[in-house]
């Protein structure tokens, strides 16, 4: 006689979670965990692919005191800090284009549009775009400085001291379309009752700003803060395309100088300690960004 066996509702909801969980826990651990496992073992060792596992040579620590007397990866972390600058300026920008699309101008949802539209576009094509723009001789940029009276513009792009302000512009205006949509969500949010209430105080348009507007939409800010820091830190499309990090490394960043070193230079051990201090810096940045929130942001 065969005896059925029961489980308790408990027990059952239970495994269907997992269940359900599965198939994304298991993608989390086979291309993200154990990669991760594998470039922090591999960051100790001299090692390329090409090699093979037999020719791994245990390295110890050599590989991060190599990285802080390498020029190349110093120059690329100042260049990745400097990058971190297009984040509270794309903020701004944003919030103020939000604020005006979102009261003062009609046809908000064309704005929307024309505004996200970069953020959805191919890297690539955005690009070739601007590559035709900062033309030194050709493009509309120069010529219409020229037009003014310029005689000898920057040649942007292929100039070592305009060369990253110009790409620090293109992700500005990349990014502005996202910003602009998350902070009208945020400003959606905002009761009307609190801008009525300082009407009737007198309140003027500065302190309804900072008094309500800045404190409401602060964890929208704080999202875009932190999600925006990381994403400079990621940075690698547009400086692939548009610079290969010239000219004189004046463009190059640690994900960028991350690729050339495994890929092209086949150094796989000295390229995975840039990548350990790459996600040591932003872990770091992300909990100090955690712990200051608690003295701004307003739940």
């Amino acid at each position: 006689m065969i005896r059925k066996f029961h489980l308790k509702m408990d027990t059952r909801e239970a495994i269907a979670g997992y269940l359900f969980v599965a198939p994304l826990m298991l993608g989390l651990i086979i291309l993200t965990l154990i990669p991760v496992l594998g470039s922090l073992l591999l960051s100790f060792t001299n090692w390329n692919f090409v090699a093979g596992l037999g020719g791994i040579k245990f390295a110890g620590v050599d590989n991060f005191i190599r990285l802080f007397h390498d020029d190349a990866f110093m120059k690329s972390l100042l260049n990745n800090l400097l990058f971190i600058i297009t984040v509270p300026v794309t903020i701004i920008v944003a919030l103020l284009l939000a604020i005006l699309i979102d009261k003062q101008v009609f046809l908000k949802d064309l704005f929307k549009v024309i505004y996200f539209l970069p953020y959805i576009s191919s890297v690539v094509a955005i690009a070739m775009v601007w590559q035709v723009m900062f033309h030194p001789s050709l493009g509309p940029v120069n010529q219409f400085l020229m037009s003014l009276g310029w005689d000898n513009p920057p040649k942007w792009l292929a100039d070592i001291h305009y060369a990253l302000p110009s790409l620090m512009l293109i992700q500005i205006w990349i990014q502005l379309g996202y910003n602009i949509i998350i902070f009208i969500a945020g400003l959606q949010s905002i009761p009307r009752d609190l801008y009525e209430a300082a009407d009737i105080d007198g309140a003027n348009v500065w302190r309804k700003f900072r008094n309500i507007t800045v404190p409401c939409i602060s964890p929208t800010t704080f999202f875009l803060l932190v999600t925006g820091v990381i994403g400079s830190f990621k940075i690698f499309d547009l400086i692939q395309v548009l610079t290969q990090g010239g000219p004189a490394n004046s463009t190059t960043v640690i994900v960028y100088e991350l690729y050339d070193t495994a890929f092209n230079q086949l150094k796989t051990g000295y390229a995975s300690s840039m990548a350990l201090v790459l996600f040591l810096i932003c872990l770091i940045i992300t909990a100090l960004q955690m712990l200051a929130q608690k003295k701004w942001v307003n739940y």
